[in-house]
């Protein structure tokens, strides 16, 4: 009888411990699991435990989840990326045949959603989305059953949303020990940036000035940002930051002749418009302190479907050349551009990036083409 016993209790205690091991170990009860975040506009999302399909929409998510290096869980992509090409974006770059393998979740493109339909087909367990109002997010949330996270870049590209959204997508596709190594690469440039320039007096900075930036599209001169990120890091004197404002601002040229920054630098999204205004009315160029002792520069594109965080860095190392060659004189800033693409994307991008753009180096409008020069 006592034996008997014994053996319905190890029956039992192997019983227990199986549940106990089923409910630790099986991957399927465990995909089952739900866990409540809170997103970058504040919403509580209720997402698997386990995330192994996703989709990324609007500006800036599918190059968050290429840093991350979790392009493995794709399942589909918006129609823009494709459709622009992938020049100026280097996170398309770099996985431009696997970008392109993806099935189409929608049109993409600023202000455009993903089609609801192409999001139930393909059920990814996550969708991605940034530059986006929680009220839409819950929409399509609700009409599809499928999960929205929203991230965000903040004002300018550089902003506490940016490292919280690496943060936060890094946790929910196992990329902790990635998005940490991120954010201390991106921080130790950013930290590079400001050593280099901190004890400089203010009246050996000159001014400067950024035309051309792209916002929702190319643009020309007028075309800037106020507390640009570059400018930021590398404590320059930029004239536009007199307005009080962060982040991109059109401005009047009439304001660029008031300000007449003694160095200008073209982003080259905006170089070609920049260039048909010049033929347009040269005069205002020739009154330009910067054109007189030709100190126009050429660097690569700060947005496209949002910051291109890799060249803000790169472009930064090439402003920092310019402005303060002392500081810098140790710094190649073509190599310096492929050593944060290699951290950022996995490739060397700055060749391709010139061969699209132009590259690094002074700019001459006068000539009818943009020739690069040297840089200074």
């Amino acid at each position: 009888m006592k034996s008997k016993a014994i053996f319905t209790l190890h029956r039992l205690l192997i019983a227990t411990l199986l549940v106990f091991y089923l409910s630790v170990f099986n991957p399927v009860q465990a995909s089952s699991r739900q866990v409540k975040i809170k997103d970058l506009v504040g919403r509580v999302v209720e997402v698997p435990g386990v995330i192994d399909r996703i989709v990324c929409a609007g500006p800036g998510a599918l190059r968050l989840v290429v840093y991350l290096e979790a392009t493995d869980k794709l399942v589909g992509v918006e129609d823009c990326e494709t459709i622009w090409g992938f020049s100026g974006r280097p996170y398309a770059i770099a996985h431009k045949e696997f970008i392109k393998s993806l099935l189409s979740i929608g049109p993409g493109g600023p202000g455009k959603l993903p089609n609801d339909e192409a999001l139930i087909k393909l059920s990814p367990d996550v969708i991605f989305m940034s530059y986006i109002e929680p009220r839409i997010a819950d929409n399509i949330q609700s009409r599809t059953h499928i999960p929205v996270v929203v991230l965000s870049y903040g004002e300018t590209g550089f902003d506490e949303p940016l490292f919280k959204s690496l943060e936060l997508a890094g946790k929910l596709l196992g990329k902790e020990k990635r998005a940490e190594k991120l954010l201390q690469f991106i921080k130790q440039v950013i930290d590079d940036l400001q050593i280099r320039t901190e004890n400089i007096q203010d009246e050996e900075k000159p001014t400067v000035y950024v035309g051309g930036v792209g916002y929702g599209g190319a643009h020309g001169i007028e075309s800037t940002e106020a507390q640009f990120p570059p400018f930021v890091f590398l404590h320059a004197k930029n004239v536009v930051d007199e307005i009080g404002r962060r982040g991109h601002v059109f401005i009047d040229k009439e304001k660029l002749l008031e300000w007449n920054p003694h160095i200008i630098f073209i982003d080259e999204a905006g170089l070609e418009l920049v260039k048909q205004d010049y033929q347009k009315r040269p005069q205002l160029y020739r009154s330009l302190k910067a054109f007189k002792s030709g100190d126009i520069y050429g660097t690569l594109p700060f947005n496209f479907y949002a910051t291109n965080l890799g060249t803000a860095l790169a472009d930064a190392y090439y402003i920092g050349k310019v402005i303060y060659p002392d500081e810098f004189k140790d710094i190649e800033p073509e190599k310096k551009a492929d050593d944060i693409y290699r951290q950022l994307v996995g490739e060397f991008i700055y060749k391709e990036m010139e061969k699209d753009f132009g590259g690094f180096g002074k700019t001459d409008l006068e000539k009818g083409s943009i020739k690069k020069v040297s840089s200074g």
